[in-house]
């Protein structure tokens, strides 16, 4: 039997365009910012996009979204701001944020599908909203497998750590994928683009730009080294906050990658320098979107904006920040593979 998804929370697509390489087809996607449209269905041409709101959706319209005698997943990334690591876990105080899950919940509770995925923070784990997402689902009859991976385990060029749920009707599942033998680096994945100065772009690719660098920030990454922190500067051109002992937890900002070592985690505000670790491991300037798509596991070519639709770093970078990366939704999507052909086989 084919395995036909729908996409909640699909974003710009990194989750449709990983299921659909290992073989699953992805019928729609659904988002409340319609400027996803265009990168959901220019890279998956087999894509419809449906802008609404999940707390709009109808679980009576999605089941109309499957076709009969495919097994249906139901896919839902909540975006993770909600589930911060700064936040009290059991905290309430922004409701519709938390309704988020709850909402995804009631989808899975009314469609009943056969098969059943979610990514989000690891911080995830520690809220009550997750705990009784997980009961409700083990009391609609699902097999669930949870857990937090190492994305750069599965070939991800990246410090990425999320958690995976992955649930079954039709018997017990787990994320079985094997792990790569050798980490991919920054160098490998984005060693070999052009190179470009802070404030510039590629003609021939647009997302391949960073933003201009003040004189004070141009200095600082100039006595930036790959791996060091700000105590590398002069004194004279140290942020004041620097300065305090507070200062001394924020040793990742305003600093570089490393060549040969994975990115830190691909933030919506990983186009800014002084944003976290997001510095060229070389070139005087911060990441360019189109490097941080790459460490996001998105092709070369990959196209997240048409040409009438104005460039926006804020926009662009939140459309790559929050993706669920190819290659992990890829590693989902063949592990629901095999787990049919498992049980078909039987």
């Amino acid at each position: 039997m084919n395995i036909q998804a729908v996409d909640i929370f699909c974003g710009a697509g990194g989750l449709t365009f990983g299921l659909k390489k290992a073989g699953i087809d992805v019928s729609h996607g659904v988002d409340i910012d319609d400027s996803c449209r265009y990168a959901i269905e220019i890279n998956n041409p087999q894509t419809t996009f449906i802008s609404q709101s999940v707390t709009e959706l109808k679980s009576s319209d999605v089941s109309t979204m499957y076709k009969d005698g495919n097994l249906r997943l139901l896919a839902g990334c909540a975006p993770c701001q909600p589930f911060s690591k700064y936040r009290n876990p059991n905290s309430r105080e922004d409701d519709s944020k938390w309704r988020l899950l709850t909402e995804f919940q009631r989808l899975v509770s009314d469609i009943l599908p056969e098969l059943v995925t979610m990514e989000n923070v690891p911080q995830l784990r520690n809220h009550n909203v997750f705990e009784e997402f997980v009961n409700a689902l083990k009391a609609l009859g699902y097999h669930l497998w949870y857990g937090v991976v190492k994305c750069s385990d599965y070939g991800l060029p990246q410090n990425r750590r999320r958690l995976i749920l992955i649930g079954s009707k039709l018997g017990p599942i787990s994320l079985d994928q094997e792990k790569v033998s050798k980490k991919v680096t920054v160098k490998d994945a984005i060693g070999q683009l052009p190179k470009v100065d802070a404030g510039e772009k590629l003609e021939s690719d647009p997302l391949h730009c960073s933003p201009k660098l003040r004189d004070l920030n141009l200095k600082r990454i100039m006595h930036s080294l790959p791996g060091g922190t700000w105590d590398d500067w002069p004194e004279d051109i140290r942020a004041d906050c620097h300065k305090k002992n507070s200062g001394s937890t924020y040793k990742s900002v305003y600093g570089r990658m490393i060549w040969d070592d994975t990115s830190p985690t691909i933030t919506t505000q990983c186009y800014g320098y002084g944003n976290g670790r997001f510095g060229h491991p070389e070139q005087n300037r911060a990441i360019t979107l189109r490097e941080a798509a790459i460490l996001q596991s998105f092709p070369l070519d990959y196209k997240f904006l048409d040409k009438d639709t104005p460039f926006s770093f804020q926009k662009l970078g939140t459309m790559i920040g929050n993706a669920v990366p190819p290659i992990i939704g890829q590693i989902i999507g063949e592990t629901f593979v095999r787990h049919v052909e498992g049980i078909n086989t039987r």
